[in-house]
């Protein structure tokens, strides 16, 4: 479709990477990951989802977790890509004081997580994997966040879990949440990191996956 601005001018697409022969499929449930990909993919597919038991084992450094996990991700759908497709996964973490903060799994473990979180800085990190033709062609790469929350009273954490119930979310947080625009002091690497999907790291990833 052909979009022209006010002035009668013609709007050129947004640029992308030139992908015109390829197939991106994200393998993603997150409707956060669909919606950030788009930004910077016009195109793609929402790969089918399957169970994967997003398992690692202990001696592997917190921050590389997420890489390790996008490469599982990457394994399970190994036999489905296609000459011409390429496949995005991605895992995101949390991680305060050198330790993994998972999901919560009810409102009292996110208005812990929270709580531990006021007043400090944790890190996120997103792991991405970019595999094409079979599986025989990929690239892993991670990115950091550190992320300083303000200050917050137990009414102020009790009433954005309750608001919110960020119980999909690592760390029992969202960035573009109530969080976000009230308790997180400042940011120091990819804002969109933390909503999942590293996008410049991965906008230049691409563009090298292509040439």
């Amino acid at each position: 479709m052909v979009e022209f601005n006010p002035l009668g001018r013609l709007v050129p697409p947004l640029p992308a990477p030139q992908y015109s022969d390829v197939d991106i499929l994200l393998a993603s449930n997150s409707p956060r990951r669909r919606e950030l990909l788009g930004l910077i993919v016009p195109h793609f597919e929402v790969a089918p989802s399957k169970e994967i038991e997003e398992s690692y084992p202990p001696t592997i450094a917190p921050d590389d977790v997420p890489a390790f996990l996008s490469q599982l991700k990457a394994s399970a759908y190994k036999s489905d890509i296609k000459a011409g497709q390429l496949l995005i996964t991605a895992d995101t973490v949390v991680i305060l004081d050198g330790k993994i903060m998972g999901k919560p799994q009810g409102c009292d473990e996110a208005i812990e997580m929270v709580r531990a979180l006021a007043g400090r800085t944790h890190t996120v990190v997103t792991g991405v994997t970019l595999s094409s033709l079979s599986g025989k062609r990929n690239d892993t790469f991670s990115e950091k966040t550190d992320v300083t929350f303000a200050e917050l009273t137990d009414e102020e954490i009790e009433q954005y879990v309750l608001r919110f119930k960020p119980y999909d979310k690592a760390g029992a947080y969202g960035i573009q949440e109530w969080v976000g625009a009230a308790a997180i002091q400042g940011i120091a690497g990819c804002f969109y990191n933390v909503m999942g999907l590293p996008l410049h790291a991965l906008y230049t990833h691409l563009k090298e996956f292509f040439r």
